[in-house]
């Protein structure tokens, strides 16, 4: 196992360029520390994928370093980096039974029956395939093939690190949930590295210990599910992380007034002028909303459109042409179709140019 650090890292597919637009994967520092369960999320074609394959030495970057425990592997190959990879499609033997096709990564370097044996039959039991052992992949499921899949890349326990490209893309989301919980638990088993790639935010929040979130070829933000929450640190990750995402509306800023659609609401912290050209923009998740009668303390808006989705209802309502989601509770009741819209200050963000600033306390 090892700490891997990205250093300076950038990656465009038509070679250097002065263009930064010219970049699949702009420039970057990161490091992942021994034994840590990460995620990179992000929307298709944000650069995932291009940071995972030069970690694994599939892509060479345009630019800058990759280093595992301090050794420059920049240019090492893939099977001189003591790595596992595990694709969103299994890539296994359908000949081969169960059995075979974990013990094959053991066999191939060397191990000998007594080490394989116990080896594959512990992994199997705790992937649930114990059963199956010694039926060939080919008469197997979708979901039990790419549980051999991440057997195969577990195998080992000697790895620098375990790579996993969307591996849950083909499962029945019924499965989903628990195959995530069995990474969970083989990750506290073995302590591996371990980097998790996907567009799912539920993915991405129930495996890892800390998120990396990709917008464009770029990290946003770097932290902890409960940070990513919190305290979004661009406007993409408040509207990317939750359901429905964070409301962003466009606003001006006097001191710890927002001003939005003509309406004031006054903040918990001050900020500073920020120039004419700036885009100054207000950040609340829906959960820190509330609606009270019209006529209250809050905003007056009208109501669009109440989902009721079980455990909460969502209600769409409009502030002259800027549109809210609010999340209330299930027995919640409204009438008519007016309403007054009430900020929690403590729960509300900022941005300048899409970027979180910081306020002063009072």
């Amino acid at each position: 196992m090892a700490n891997i650090t990205l250093k300076e890292i950038a990656h465009s597919y038509t070679g250097y360029s002065d263009n930064p637009d010219d970049y699949a994967l702009k420039k970057l520092n990161l490091t992942w520390r021994d034994g840590g369960a990460y995620a990179l999320l992000g929307p298709s074609g944000c650069g995932k994928t291009t940071l995972l394959n030069i970690i694994s030495g599939l892509l060479t970057p345009t630019s800058g370093q990759v280093l595992f425990n301090d050794e420059d592997v920049t240019h090492l190959p893939t099977e001189k980096r003591n790595i596992a990879q595990i694709f969103q499609f299994p890539v296994i033997y359908d000949t081969m039974t169960v059995f075979q096709n974990l013990a094959f990564p053991l066999k191939n370097r060397g191990r000998t029956k007594t080490e394989i044996e116990p080896r594959v039959i512990q992994l199997a039991n705790m992937l649930g395939l114990e059963k199956d052992l010694y039926t060939k992949a080919q008469h197997l499921t979708a979901d039990a093939k790419q549980k051999i899949s991440l057997g195969r890349g577990l195998i080992r326990q000697s790895v620098n690190a375990i790579l996993f490209d969307e591996p849950l893309t083909v499962i029945d989301p019924q499965l989903k949930w628990e195959l995530r919980s069995q990474l969970k638990y083989l990750h506290k088993q073995f302590g591996f590295t371990m980097i998790y790639v996907t567009h799912d935010q539920t993915e991405a929040l129930t495996f890892a210990d800390e998120v990396i979130v990709m917008y464009e070829g770029e990290i946003v933000q770097v932290g902890t599910p409960e940070a990513l929450f919190e305290r979004p640190a661009h406007t993409f990750v408040g509207y990317f992380i939750g359901s429905p995402g964070m409301n962003i509306a466009p606003c001006e800023l006097h001191g710890n007034r927002a001003v939005i659609e003509g309406h004031e609401i006054t903040l918990d912290c001050s900020y500073r002028e920020q120039p004419a050209s700036a885009k100054v923009e207000v950040g609340i998740r829906p959960e820190y909303l509330s609606l009270a009668g019209p006529g209250q303390a809050g905003l007056p808006v009208k109501i669009v459109k109440v989902d009721d989705i079980g455990r909460h209802k969502i209600a769409r309502v409009a502030l002259n042409s800027r549109e809210f989601h609010v999340v209330m509770p299930e027995l919640a009741s409204m009438t008519g179709d007016q309403a007054s819209l009430i900020f929690d200050t403590a729960h509300t963000n900022i941005y300048v140019n899409d970027h979180l600033i910081a306020g002063e306390q009072p």
